[in-house]
């Protein structure tokens, strides 16, 4: 492949939206691209053939999601006279079930036709199925529910010949954080230099002996990436990272009802929580991403924390133009002037030098 080549597939990715009619679909996207909250998306209403979106993602990645009604007509138009134009040059699709559906065979008939004509024009994508709707499952079912589900997606999937690392399950509702867990990992797949990032906040996160660094995106608050280090890996709360992106989602549409202004345009400078157990701040890296970094409860590491990432801004800055820099994302260092505290607990400033000195 060209560099012209995978600039552009890096640039701009297919995403297929598809599932039968009522599964959710819109309402979720709504929610994670256009800023809707759960409540809101009653008015919404069923999706006419294709719906087209071109969304902006940490700067210059383009998501070119295509929202497929699920309407049995259309679907029958998908498979047949639009077959090449709807299946070709796709990276990912994503189904979802509604687990609450009383036609569960029709929709594993519907999905079995998807990923066969999947398979003839881009046998090489990614397919995210969600099981949608876990909130109308008793408590005590979902997991007996879920994966129910999932045993029999799965074995379609084997009949079709997706198997193993080429299709990922999720169990989902709009009405928790389980919906960011499941668009996480479509996104996780779809930045093109994820482990690059990750490789970069690593050293970071050792500069100021973070417990733990969360990368946001800052539009969607959908999680990129993260480092977890010390005894937080050992931490119960699995979901901490999508909750999060929960509550700063919610805070987006406190400002935008405070402000007058959109949801998608209201950002805030730091958000700061700070406990006996562990110090927290949540502040701008970049254009397109926010940083939340957990620290140790102790105030003179926590503001010199909070000095560095805002000295490290300029070496993350290339993030949101992958294409172009993409190689020098391997040669991050730390900062030059990084801000430590004294034997006494006192801020000060030294000299450092690079983590990747020759």
């Amino acid at each position: 492949m060209s560099t012209a080549e995978r600039g552009k597939r890096h640039k701009q990715r297919k995403v297929l939206l598809m599932g039968r009619s009522g599964a959710g679909k819109s309402s979720m996207r709504s929610i994670i691209f256009s800023n809707y909250v759960a409540k809101d998306v009653r008015r919404l209403g069923a999706t006419v053939d294709v719906e087209h979106s071109n969304i902006k993602f940490m700067g210059n990645l383009m998501l070119n999601l295509w929202d497929c009604g699920g309407q049995d007509s259309f679907v029958e138009s998908y498979l047949t006279n639009q077959r090449s134009h709807v299946f070709t040059s796709v990276a990912v699709l994503i189904f979802v079930f509604d687990v609450s559906s009383k036609e569960p065979a029709p929709d594993l008939l519907s999905f079995a036709s998807t990923i066969r004509a999947l398979q003839e024009f881009s046998p090489n994508s990614k397919i995210f199925v969600l099981c949608h709707k876990m909130d109308l499952v008793p408590p005590d079912q979902k997991n007996i529910v879920y994966q129910q589900k999932v045993k029999e997606i799965r074995a379609v999937c084997e009949d079709e010949g997706f198997v193993g690392k080429q299709v990922d399950f999720c169990s989902s509702s709009i009405w928790d954080q389980s919906l960011y867990r499941a668009w996480t990992q479509v996104i996780y797949f779809l930045v093109p230099n994820a482990t690059v990032i990750e490789s970069m906040l690593q050293k970071l996160a050792e500069v100021l002996d973070a417990r733990e660094m969360v990368l946001y995106e800052r539009t969607t608050c959908l999680v990129v990436t993260y480092i977890t280090r010390g005894d937080e890996s050992h931490n119960p709360y699995k979901d901490r990272f999508e909750r999060i992106s929960s509550i700063l989602k919610t805070h987006k549409h406190s400002m935008s009802k405070h402000t007058g202004q959109m949801p998608s345009e209201v950002s805030f400078a730091e958000m700061q929580i700070k406990t006996g157990a562990f110090m927290f701040f949540i502040t701008r890296l970049t254009e397109n991403t926010n940083l939340a970094v957990v620290m140790p409860s102790d105030e003179a590491s926590f503001n010199a924390a909070r000095v560095n990432v805002q000295l490290a801004r300029t070496e993350f800055a290339h993030l949101d133009i992958v294409e172009k820099k993409g190689k020098e994302a391997h040669n991050y260092s730390a900062p030059r002037d990084v801000v430590t505290t004294s034997d006494d607990g006192e801020v000060d400033s030294q000299k450092r030098s690079r983590l990747n000195d020759d």
